[in-house]
């Protein structure tokens, strides 16, 4: 049976339509601006893995920032360090409100045209009329940028093979702890290397289509849940509008994947995040675990609670991303309370209530502090 998941970030409808007829006539079933699948969503999922695979990400949304300010403006309001972006290189990062809790996350790379931050499209709108807000007399201009950029998610064995051949330039492997993307300047196509063997394409409309074609004569096209699925086996966050405001970035693990900066200025909620780090006081991290739902059970969703029978109604964690695994079931990354999971975590943490489903634990790709 294929175990669908909800995925949140595919609340919005908007997409090119000369893109979106592009790939209708390569077999896309597009539901609500997201591509679901390509005619076989399990055959799909059965492939990663084992298949390079490709992906429109057409569900995240993209914000463009331009004007001589941009850099210091977004300096001011975010948790990595803008100022590293060169054209070479691209990080994770967060917008907080006053209390550290996350608004959204994001992927942010600096093109020709200035900055560019991508963000699930259905709180692309939201957070830029909230940035909006605060430029007052900076030399910055906020422009939507999702429908302009075309995004292609490239993923698999030959996925750099790909990649060189298409554009002629390879971004190169960051070493050691995540902290910056490689990032390549082509002339059709800016490309992010997102892991050794994981690539984001981003280019124009009318470049899109023959790239497109081009990489699926070897690459297996897949739906966004696939995608979301090579994220959080990546143990990247993605909040959406079930979890905006929940966590802190240490939470979700940010500080770990490169996505926040203990040595630039002020930015909202600084101070919290700050001193999080410093005090030691985080008491919830984020973990990577699988749920198998049975066929009478509701999709696992962004924004499920989760329970320890020690804490009883008092919920223990929430699920931050889910998506189908191939290996079965759904896969997830939940923000845990720490002191929930000291003394073995097999069985001790269940979804949606204290007798629920219980979650199997599996390790993240990167070290975290606290119990991870």
């Amino acid at each position: 049976m294929f175990i669908t998941a909800v995925n949140r970030s595919c609340g919005i409808p908007c997409m090119d339509p000369r893109w979106q007829a592009h790939l209708q006539s390569c077999n896309a079933s597009i539901q609500d601006g997201c591509v679901a699948h390509f005619g076989n969503g399990a055959a799909e999922l059965k492939g990663m893995g084992s298949t390079t695979i490709m992906a429109d990400l057409s569900h995240f949304g993209a914000i463009r920032f331009s004007g001589e300010d941009a850099q210091s403006f977004l300096q001011g309001q975010l948790t990595c360090d803008v100022a590293e972006l060169d054209g070479s290189t691209a990080v994770y990062g967060s917008y907080c409100n006053p209390k550290g809790r996350m608004l959204a996350s994001f992927l942010i790379w600096k093109d020709h045209g200035g900055f560019i931050m991508q963000l699930p499209r259905e709180l692309q709108a939201g957070i830029q009329k909230r940035l909006s807000i605060y430029v007052l007399r900076s030399r910055v201009r906020l422009a939507d940028g999702g429908d302009a950029l075309i995004r292609i998610g490239l993923s698999g064995e030959q996925a750099q093979a790909l990649v060189l051949e298409a554009v002629n330039e390879v971004p190169p492997m960051k070493e050691g702890v995540p902290s910056k993307l490689g990032a390549v300047q082509g002339d059709s196509a800016v490309v992010l290397r997102l892991a050794a063997d994981r690539f984001e394409l981003v280019t124009s409309v009318e470049h899109a289509p023959g790239l497109w074609d081009r990489l699926r004569l070897v690459a297996m096209p897949v739906g966004a849940s696939c995608w979301s699925w090579l994220d959080i086996r990546a143990g990247i966050p993605v909040i959406t509008s079930a979890t905006q405001e929940q966590f802190i970035p240490q939470m979700v693990n940010l500080e770990a994947i490169g996505g926040v900066s203990f040595r630039k200025g002020c930015y909202p909620g600084q101070e919290i995040v700050a001193r999080t780090q410093y005090l030691g006081k985080i008491k919830r991290r984020m973990y990577l675990a699988n749920i198998r739902p049975h066929s009478a059970s509701s999709p696992v969703a962004a924004g499920d609670e989760l329970f320890a029978a020690e804490m009883g109604e008092q919920p223990a964690g929430m699920i931050v991303n889910a998506a189908p695994s191939p290996g079965g079931g759904v896969d997830a990354l939940a923000v845990i309370q720490i002191a929930g999971l000291e003394e073995g975590r097999e069985g001790k943490i269940r979804w949606k209530s204290p007798d629920g489903l219980p979650l199997a634990f599996m390790p993240l790709p990167y070290p975290v502090e606290d119990g991870a």
